[in-house]
């Protein structure tokens, strides 16, 4: 497994920020998913896991290889980012 930097994590959160944010748009406007307003964030959310891992294993890595600090920190971005659509998309 590789090691990754902190540039390479913060290249995949802000890809992740990007993809979730938009994923978010295209749920709350076009999409039905059960369990209205909350099963969309927890899907968000899964979203998030999924597509984290997939990118950390297309780098060689998993977020079972990461140092504690790398996973506070994603920990840290997957929680400002559904807090920032929660605000955005709450009404």
């Amino acid at each position: 497994m590789a090691v990754l930097t902190e540039k390479a994590i913060d290249e995949i959160l802000e890809y992740l920020e990007k993809s979730i944010t938009n994923l978010a748009k295209d749920a709350f406007e076009n999409l039905e998913v059960a369990g209205g307003f909350e099963g969309t964030i927890n899907f968000l959310e899964s979203q998030f896991e999924i597509r984290l891992e997939n990118l950390l294993v297309a780098k060689g890595s998993s977020t079972h290889h990461l140092e504690s600090g790398m996973k506070n920190k994603i920990i840290q971005k997957k929680q400002a980012i559904i807090q920032d659509i929660i605000k955005q998309y709450k009404n």
